[in-house]
């Protein structure tokens, strides 16, 4: 998936500015909530590699399957604590959504993360809410369910 100029995480940034250099190696996120971000934006342009790279060790799956990855199309963070870059430990609670087989769903985490190394991940999160699907059915005429005011066919429905 190509990501325009704005970063997937709704930073109010470009993606070239704030998440990809995280997600291309180049750079380290210094705080737990940059790495949420990051962490979401990989999800937005499917970089398993990256999902991976940034999940500890003791809770990481083995493998994550691109394929199965729903359209993630909304980030509010919602608080944070700790997790500065004087942390060693951080949490991030964050509401998402995704659109899957033509259906909405929110998801809403309290995730944990440590710092190990000067380096942030992910370790686990409790689910505040069920992720089910919130409307049957998104029209494809319909105003995109992400907020860019576009129809759904021609945003997150393509």
């Amino acid at each position: 998936m190509t990501v325009g100029s704005h970063c997937p995480c709704n930073s109010g940034l470009s993606y070239s500015s704030c998440c990809k250099p995280f997600i291309a190696g180049n750079e380290c996120a210094v705080t737990a909530e940059a790495l949420m971000r990051s962490r979401y934006s990989a999800y937005v342009v499917k970089d398993v590699n990256y999902l991976l790279r940034t999940w500890h060790s003791s809770t990481r799956p083995a493998a994550i399957v691109s394929a199965e990855i729903p359209e993630w199309c909304d980030l509010h963070i919602v608080r944070t604590e700790a997790g500065d870059e004087s942390d060693n430990h951080g949490v991030v609670e964050f509401k998402a959504k995704a659109i899957g087989q033509k259906k909405i769903f929110n998801l809403h985490e309290v995730s944990r993360f440590v710092k190990e190394n000067n380096q942030w991940f992910y370790v686990d999160g409790d689910i505040n809410e069920s992720p089910a699907a919130i409307n049957n059915k998104v029209g494809r005429n319909a105003p995109c369910p992400c907020g860019s005011g576009k129809k759904y066919k021609k945003c997150c429905g393509r």
